[in-house]
C-alpha cells in the first residue's frame, strides 16, 4: 500500500540524531481517503491526548498498556508529551481541517539507537479507516530515517487485529520470552537515513 505523505516543513526528523523539530507536521491520506494532519506532540497536547484516549476502546487500552486499566492516567499522558525528542517521540494525528484527535503513535529507541519500540492507538469511531496501517507505516519511515535497524512492539497474543496488520506489513511474530500471553512483533528496516 502506498502512503501519501506530504511534508509541511522541509527539515527532516532524525530521532536518534537528536535534531529537535517541534511542531513539524505531515499530511497522511489513508486507503479510505481520510486526510490526517500528524505532528509531533508537545506540552499543549495533554487535553487532546486525554480526549483521544477517552475514545479508545477499553480492550485497545488493555492492549496498548498491557494492563487492566480502563482509562489512561495523567502521569501516562505526561510521559507521552514530556519526551526528549531524541530517543523518544510521540505523534498525534487529527482529522485534517479539524481539532479532532484520532490517533497517536509513540516511538521509543533503545539506548544503542538500533531498535525502536512502537505503540499506536486509534479513536474507536475511526478504526476501520486505515489509520493504524498508515501510522505504523509512518513510524517505520521515521525510524528508518533516524537510522534504526528495526522496530518492534509487544502485543497481547489476543490482539488479533494488530498482529494481523503487523504481519501484513512484514513484521515477524515470535513468542515473548517468559510470558505466554504476549508476542514480540519485529520488522527489520533497510536503507537507514534514506529520505
Amino acid at each position: 500500500m502506498d502512503t501519501s505523505i506530504a511534508r509541511h516543513q522541509d527539515a527532516r526528523r532524525h530521532l536518534s540524531k537528536g535534531y529537535q523539530m517541534h511542531n513539524q507536521s505531515w499530511e497522511i491520506t489513508t486507503r479510505t481517503g481520510l486526510k490526517l494532519l500528524v505532528r509531533t506532540a508537545g506540552p499543549g497536547d495533554q487535553t487532546a491526548l486525554e480526549e483521544l484516549f477517552h475514545q479508545v476502546r477499553e480492550d485497545d487500552l488493555h492492549f496498548r498498556f498491557l494492563s487492566g486499566q480502563k482509562s489512561v492516567r495523567p502521569d501516562q499522558i505526561q510521559a507521552m508529551i514530556d519526551v526528549d525528542h531524541r530517543t523518544t517521540e510521540t505523534y498525534i494525528g487529527f482529522v485534517a481541517g479539524s481539532n479532532l484527535p484520532v490517533t497517536t503513535a509513540m516511538l521509543a529507541c533503545d539506548r544503542h539507537g538500533q531498535r525502536g519500540e512502537v505503540a499506536v492507538s486509534v479513536h474507536t469511531d475511526y478504526r476501520d479507516c486505515g489509520i493504524g496501517w498508515e501510522m505504523l507505516s509512518f513510524i517505520a519511515k521515521q525510524a528508518e530515517r533516524s537510522g534504526l535497524k528495526a522496530i518492534e512492539s509487544i502485543e497481547s497474543r489476543e490482539n488479533h487485529d494488530a498482529i494481523e496488520l503487523e504481519r501484513n506489513m512484514g513484521f515477524v511474530v515470535r513468542s515473548y520470552p517468559d510470558d505466554p500471553t504476549l508476542v514480540l512483533v519485529t520488522k527489520e528496516l533497510g536503507n537507514p537515513l534514506a529520505s
